[in-house]
């Protein structure tokens, strides 16, 4: 076998493997929606995926290691869901990004409330996989809003606020069903409106995008 085989064997081999994890970590989202993290043992986990217990030690080390990273890929799906499109308007883009966040919410619901409230107790890992998509939130709302991932220190304290009540808004929604997507999303806009204009008022380099 020359190199070149060889490299295309070891290429296909790593994209069964990840395809694979990816596999075990859908699978996991759903067991951890339906079951707690304390109900769960590894011997569960395996039988609900149907494979051997050592392939999850092979690619999460343990429970936890599984868990974090269902709760990771979780975060980056969050964020590209409701990344902003470039080729729209801004406030076009602003309303996007808030539909995609509430989308996300809405069809991962378990998955939603581990990034929201943290998981399983206090947990530093969990909690740092928070703040990052936290922080992809507001480059996502700062692109869709201005085009830009810098926040001078006001506008991000303004953001925060905004988002930490649209976390609020979103874990009561899901919970109720009582009102449709858009009439939230519309309600998420209007403040989010409020807030942008507020901060054009002390930052002139955020100009509030026009309303559609």
């Amino acid at each position: 076998m020359n190199r070149t085989q060889q490299r295309g064997r070891s290429a296909r081999g790593t994209d069964r493997s990840q395809a694979r994890r990816k596999e075990l970590i859908a699978i996991g989202r759903t067991l951890f929606a339906n079951t707690s993290y304390d109900a769960l043992s590894m011997d569960d986990i395996a039988r609900h995926a149907g494979v051997a217990k050592g392939l999850i030690y092979y690619y999460f080390t343990n429970k936890r290691g599984y868990y974090l990273a269902i709760i990771e890929d979780a975060v980056a799906q969050l964020a590209e869901r409701a990344d902003a499109t470039p080729d729209l308007p801004a406030y076009d883009r602003v309303r996007h990004t808030v539909d995609g966040y509430l989308r996300y919410a809405q069809h991962h619901q378990a998955a939603y409330r581990a990034i929201i409230t943290g998981g399983v107790g206090f947990d530093a890992e969990v909690q740092a996989l928070r703040d990052t998509a936290r922080a992809r939130m507001l480059t996502a709302f700062a692109r869709g809003a201005w085009g830009r991932d810098d926040l001078p220190v006001l506008a991000r304290t303004a953001l925060i606020g905004w988002l930490s009540g649209v976390e609020g808004v979103t874990l009561d929604w899901i919970g109720e069903q009582r009102l449709p997507r858009e009439t939230v999303c519309a309600l998420l806009v209007r403040g989010l409106e409020d807030t942008l204009r507020l901060i054009a008022e002390y930052e002139p380099d955020c100009p509030a995008p026009p309303a559609g």
